[in-house]
């Protein structure tokens, strides 16, 4: 693996919060952890890529309090990424508050480290709220649909 690509990935690290990425390319792989003072956070990423180039600053995520989330089956997000709710700056979004929705279907895409990642709906519904605004950084497990 490049040394850049090493730097880089050290520079994600530092700059994400995170305590540990892996990286996979091709037969390569990386482990990187963060060992300091302060207890570290139990969120590790695995992502399979040929390059690190995301920035995400923790403090931009949206906070989202549980006691202002309507009833139902919340959907969270799988990642550490940027949210899309189309697949690109023209295309419609891919659900609807009020939309009703079948399992497996998309409803958005979360990029990571440049790696464009689907997220499909896990069970039938409606769409009763969508939590996350278009291109918004969010955080492991923050929700980001509720389905009824």
């Amino acid at each position: 693996m490049d040394l850049r690509k090493i730097k880089k990935l050290m520079e994600l690290l530092e700059e994400s919060g995170l305590s540990e990425i892996e990286v996979k390319e091709g037969e390569e792989s990386i482990k990187l952890s963060r060992i300091s003072g302060i207890q570290p956070q139990e969120n590790v990423v695995n992502v399979a890529t040929s390059q690190a180039s995301s920035k995400l600053d923790k403090d931009d995520a949206k906070d989202v309090d549980k006691k202002d989330i309507p009833d139902g089956d919340v959907i969270t997000s799988p990642m550490v990424g940027t949210f899309y709710r189309s697949a690109s700056p023209d295309s419609k979004p891919f659900v609807e508050k009020g939309q009703k929705i079948n399992k497996g279907e998309t409803l958005c895409i979360l990029e990571a480290m440049k790696m464009m990642n689907q997220v499909s709906a896990e069970t039938g519904g409606t769409i009763i709220d969508i939590l996350v605004d278009d291109a918004e950084p969010v955080e492991f497990g923050q929700p980001l649909f509720i389905i009824k």
